[in-house]
């Protein structure tokens, strides 16, 4: 036992095991005290165990069960019982509570301090679950501050927000009283939470004759997570509309709305919730809108070296209109909040006009659009111009009123940023001239124009190569000369990792075309998108399919995901 002295806990009984010898467990432990980590952190990082050894050695050691984490359904994990500072730093993690007891998983049992917090803050009697080092600091690592104040969110946490223009719109307490039911209280805030977990865009809720439906919107596809009893439908529909502030009574015309779901003192996502009547009931939508998940940084947005640069050039301009292009929900709005976020600085003007606000940007001066209330694109603009204003941003150029006023805006001085609902870059120039504006104003206004799609990111930890013919290669818009050197394809296999799907995050493809002297020419003489197409490629443009086979060959995403979402124009 003497050879043991110098270290303790787990590392002592190593040593007594003759799993690893006295300098080395000395070594590993002053290691881990001067890095502020733990001991089996450190023992996993010298490699002298690996983590499945270390768990079976520890289970056998002390007599506790072993659990594979990759078993657990993280979704029922229970929430708010352990503070989670205290799980990530002392690796604990609550699993299951039953009766008095909570079994708590730890990869060193001997760090009883943490079982005694747990039992004091609790009052709960600990049973110890072994689990290996890597696995619980994976999931630890994943875990999300879902409580307030220490506690388990409950209904309360449900704080509604009023547009400035909803005031006195609130549904009567009678009504409100018929769906205040406790049990799909509880389903739609669990469904809240669970949408923000797994990182959905938007909520469905959908009825039809016979059955009802939920669906999320995660990486842009549509996901079943919940088919709830028909017979509930109503009071799901009037419980989310009367915490959106929506008229309840109201089920013939759609209505829109918004509500703020608080996690805790400084953070709060807000919904974006829109009803639409259809044949068996009414649809609602709900648009996650979490500003604490979106990185403004050019870096993160996914652009090829010579793609950014070009943007950079564009935004540093001191007057002209970038436009951005895309479908919807090809994070447009992101693309256009970094670029607006590169010039947020105090001597700088931005002011905003949006259909709604969705991200919230301190020393940008935002103004929610009210077309009920007469306050649309074009009269936010023209006040705009009235503010001493230095850059513009607006949502979306919808009519030749708008369009004309932005241009101007960009002729006299002013830096504008703004979105179209167009297929890719080119065809934008030909939308503003069916638009009704002349060509030599689109010619001497517009600096660059940027169309993007999202596309899926293959799951790091379960992606594998894929066999694909050369002649595919070839057809899908491959040169000869890229198939040559030492790469392969990756396609999605599927894994706990990522839900099965194979794919997870997404990463953006983008199409960037400047205003060059020879394509100023072009517009002037009236030319159709497809000389304007045919042009930029000879100028060197990355168009949409070029950067989806960059992401391919990089092993970002795979073949399949890029031909799914982009056309091969070559």
């Amino acid at each position: 036992m003497e050879g043991s002295q110098g270290v303790t806990g787990l590392g002592r009984a190593l040593v007594q095991s003759n799993k690893l010898r006295r300098d080395e467990a000395e070594t590993i432990q002053q290691q881990a005290e001067a890095a502020g980590i733990s001991f089996i952190e450190q023992l996993l990082a010298s490699r002298k165990l690996a983590a499945g050894d270390i768990a079976a050695f520890v289970s056998e050691l002390f007599g506790y069960p072993l659990l594979d984490l990759d078993a657990i359904d993280t979704e029922i994990l229970p929430q708010g019982l352990v503070d989670e500072t205290l799980m990530k730093s002392r690796r604990v993690l609550p699993l299951h509570k039953r009766g008095n007891r909570l079994y708590v998983a730890a990869s060193d049992p001997t760090q009883s301090s943490a079982f005694h917090a747990i039992t004091f803050k609790t009052g709960l009697t600990v049973d110890i679950v072994v689990v290996e080092e890597d696995k619980l600091a994976k999931l630890l690592g994943r875990l999300r501050s879902d409580t307030l104040d220490g506690e388990t969110l409950n209904n309360d946490a449900l704080s509604e927000e009023m547009d400035s223009g909803n005031e006195g719109e609130l549904a009567a307490s009678p009504q409100q009283q018929d769906v205040d039911d406790a049990p799909v209280v509880r389903f739609i805030h669990k469904l809240l939470l669970d949408a923000i977990r797994s990182g959905a865009s938007d909520i469905h809720f959908e009825p039809y004759e016979k059955f009802y439906r939920i669906r999320y919107r995660i990486d842009g596809e549509l996901r079943l997570v919940a088919q709830p009893p028909l017979a509930l439908k109503e009071k799901i529909a009037s419980r989310i509309k009367v915490i959106s502030r929506l008229d309840i009574a109201e089920k013939r015309l759609p209505q829109d709305g918004r509500m703020k779901l608080t996690l805790s003192r400084d953070r709060a996502i807000d919904f974006r919730v829109s009803t639409l009547p259809t044949l068996y009931g009414e649809k609602i939508v709900m648009r996650i809108l979490d500003a604490a998940a979106v990185a403004l940084d050019i870096d993160a947005l996914g652009m090829e070296e010579s793609q950014k640069a070009l943007l950079m050039s564009a935004v540093s301009r001191p007057w002209g209109m970038v436009l951005v292009t895309g479908p919807t929900g090809s994070g447009k709005t992101v693309s256009l909040y970094t670029c607006l976020s590169l010039l947020n600085t105090p001597d700088v003007n931005i002011s905003t006009a949006e259909d709604p606000v969705e991200i919230n940007l301190p020393g940008v001066n935002q103004v929610n659009v009210n077309e009920k209330a007469g306050l649309t694109f074009a009269s936010a603009l023209r006040a705009f111009l009235r503010q001493d204003p230095d850059v513009i941003m607006v949502g979306e150029i919808r009519d030749f009123e708008t369009a004309d006023i932005s241009i101007k805006a960009a002729q006299t001085g002013h830096r504008v940023f703004s979105t179209l609902h167009t297929n890719d870059a080119p065809s934008t120039l030909t939308r503003l001239l069916n638009m009704g504006v002349a060509p030599f104003n689109v010619a001497s206004s517009v600096s660059l124009i940027m169309a993007q799609r999202l596309a899926r990111k293959l799951c790091p930890s379960c992606r594998a190569p894929q066999s694909i013919p050369h002649e595919a290669l070839l057809a899908a818009g491959f040169r000869a000369e890229e198939l040559r050197g030492d790469w392969s394809c990756y396609g999605p296999v599927g894994c706990p990792e990522c839900k099965g799907s194979g794919y997870k995050g997404r990463v953006g493809l983008f199409e960037v075309m400047p205003m060059t002297d020879a394509m100023t020419r072009l517009i002037m003489s009236s030319a159709n998108a497809v000389d304007i197409a045919d042009l930029a490629r000879a100028e060197g443009m990355i168009d949409l399919r070029r950067a989806g086979l960059l992401k391919v060959r990089q092993g970002l995403t795979s073949l399949a995901e890029i031909e799914a979402i982009t056309t091969d124009r070559s």
